[in-house]
């Protein structure tokens, strides 16, 4: 399981300006839909390596999770530090993080069940047995963002969000979000430099110390998927405030090109060390989240300037990329049941995961704009304080 783009935001995008006077990051928005495709991509090649993260071939597509998270710090804090110094009270805040996530969420779920069907495979033990007011619940919970146990989810894979796996990540957005906003914005530079060290000490920590050498985790609610959880939020999410408080910024040529193929790469390489020496593959994702992905976005948001075809590419992977995230396992859960109880030719398989991927964008596409758009629009018309 992997990503979210929890960090999507409309907040903060593109050259244009938004009625607050702000021009957008389009590069950014472009750079958060490249790693969502990077996701399902991730996942459709997951299907195949049997559990075992070192037999994965694009090996890295979770570490998009943590750019997410990197991304997210760095819009709220665009979008939304200079608004608490004009008034803005944290109800509003809230209310404004509710209207951009929430109707995805809700959509995300409703695909789950309806895809529930699809799904009574070997590897989910539990839908064997699921009544339908279990499955009610889970879609309730979920769409409130209440998680569920190991003992009350409804799959056999101790997910918090049962019916919408990657909806884990959202769990921890919106925490770092309420930190963000019930003190920790108030930390000035040094302070909140200090609290993004800390957070990468105990990043380094899990990933070298710990048994694996990855962030793989996060959503279960145990001991366990609480640290890495929340350990994975804290360095990337605080170090995106940071970064757009101090201002550095990286211009180069063709940047969303670079950025992409960077990013592409980091997520795309294979596993470094296995048995006693994961810690190698501990400091390569170490590496990554805590030097290579602030480095991309700097790059990112330094150029504003952008114009011709990329700047239609980079627009188009914004928009897709929440609605993509957080729509498309329902389909990951179908095809990886029938890989592993099937047994399909490689050749098959990948006929079919070509097909999961273009459907995963079409439905993501249809969401965006039968679904979210617009219900966003009426939203904000009717929570959301009308501001100069």
């Amino acid at each position: 399981m992997t990503v979210s783009v929890a960090a999507t935001s409309t907040d903060a995008t593109a050259p244009v300006h938004t009625s607050s006077g702000k021009s957008h990051y389009v590069i950014l928005d472009g750079l958060r839909g490249v790693a969502s495709l990077m996701v399902v991509v991730f996942h459709v090649f997951e299907a195949w390596a049997g559990g075992d993260p070192e037999r994965q071939i694009i090996n890295h597509g979770y570490l998009a999770v943590d750019f997410f998270f990197l991304l997210s710090g760095f819009v709220i804090a665009y979008a939304y530090d200079d608004r608490w110094a004009a008034g803005m009270g944290q109800w509003d805040f809230y209310k404004r993080r509710l209207v951009r996530l929430q109707p995805m969420i809700i959509i995300g779920g409703l695909i789950g069940v309806a895809m529930l069907g699809l799904q009574h495979w070997s590897l989910f033990p539990k839908l064997e047995t699921v009544q339908a007011w279990q499955i009610a619940g889970a879609l309730l919970l979920g769409s409130l963002m209440i998680p569920l146990t190991p003992s009350t989810e409804i799959r056999g894979w101790s997910e918090i969000y049962p019916l919408n796996g990657p909806q884990w990540s959202l769990f921890y957005e919106y925490i770092g979000n309420i930190l963000y906003a019930v003190g920790l914005r108030k930390l000035p530079v040094r302070w909140l430099g200090a609290l993004v060290g800390a957070s990468a000490l105990a990043l380094v920590w899990l990933l070298v110390r710990g048994p694996r050498g990855d962030v793989i985790g996060g959503w279960a609610l145990d001991a366990s998927g609480i640290q890495i959880g929340m350990t994975r939020v804290m360095f990337p999410f605080f170090a995106g405030i940071l970064l757009m408080r101090l201002g550095k910024r990286i211009k180069v040529k063709n940047a969303f090109a670079v950025c992409s193929l960077l990013l592409i790469a980091a997520l795309s390489l294979p596993r470094f060390g296995v048995g006693d020496q994961r810690w190698i593959n501990g400091l390569y994702e170490a590496a990554c989240i805590i030097v290579l992905f602030p480095l991309i976005v700097a790059i990112g948001a330094g150029e504003k300037d952008v114009d011709g075809p990329s700047v239609r590419i980079a627009r188009f992977f914004g928009d897709l990329s929440y609605p993509l995230y957080i729509t498309h396992y329902p389909l990951i859960y179908a095809y990886t049941g029938w890989v592993v109880d099937r047994k399909p030719t490689p050749a098959l398989g990948a006929l079919i995961g070509a097909g999961l991927f273009v459907a995963a964008v079409a439905i993501a596409w249809a969401c965006l704009k039968l679904y979210d758009e617009p219900v966003r629009r009426w939203l904000a018309g009717k929570v959301l304080a009308r501001r100069a």
